[in-house]
């Protein structure tokens, strides 16, 4: 899953990051309203959520949510507020935000908040992924194999989570990397083939021709 946190306090913006790095989320940190908005309209498709402060230079966390959903932007809004009234409440709903957040606020409520937003697909996804033998909980990060638990790494356990996620569909590798790697990162790397090359093989499989097959020339597949 991948995440754009829009917050100019860097202490708390830092911290958010590495606490959704933990738990196996990839991360971008913008700090300025403009800024959020144009990456927002541009790669709307790229992220899962968005977690927006309200109070931003350049743009309000409002302006941003009301902007971009003037402009079709579907991805779930999560605004951070420091006011609690009721009427600010309703005006964050009523621009189209998704859930709003009272700062302080601890990271384990951030991080309920945003699970239950993702919990709120297009369509109904079960909240335990089952493939096959293969098991995935995304909630306490446990993955099972003919119900033993596999020991993978985060991003080990991120490209498993979207593979089951996208059964039977055709992954080319720049999509595993716009969801599961920041901005940052290099796109011409080999880094999905080696983690891909990992994950098959702590479930077991040795060959590209599994239930994890390599479609050539263009990326991956989970079959069911």
């Amino acid at each position: 899953m991948r995440v754009l946190v829009v917050e100019d306090e860097q202490k708390l913006a830092e911290g958010i990051k590495k606490g959704l790095e933990k738990n196996a989320y990839a991360v971008d940190v913008l700090g300025d309203g403009e800024k959020a908005l144009t990456r927002i309209s541009v790669h709307r498709d790229d992220y899962d959520i968005v977690i927006l402060d309200l109070m931003l230079p350049s743009l309000s966390g409002l302006e941003v949510c009301t902007q971009a959903r003037a402009l079709g932007v579907v991805v779930p809004i999560l605004i951070l507020t420091a006011r609690a009234e009721t009427d600010n409440k309703v005006k964050l709903l009523l621009a189209g935000a998704d859930d709003y957040l009272v700062k302080p606020f601890s990271f384990e409520e951030l991080l309920a908040r945003m699970q239950a937003l993702l919990r709120r697909p297009k369509e109904k996804v079960p909240d335990v992924l089952k493939v096959h033998d293969l098991e995935l909980d995304p909630t306490t990060h446990i993955a099972r194999k003919d119900g033993e638990i596999l020991e993978l790494t985060l991003k080990e356990f991120m490209l498993l989570e979207y593979f089951m996620r996208h059964p039977n569909e055709v992954i080319n590798r720049e999509d595993l990397l716009t969801h599961l790697w920041d901005f940052n990162y290099e796109s011409f790397s080999n880094v999905i083939d080696v983690h891909v090359k990992n994950l098959r093989r702590k479930i077991g499989e040795t060959g590209s021709d599994g239930i994890l097959e390599t479609v050539r020339g263009i990326g991956y597949r989970l079959r069911v």
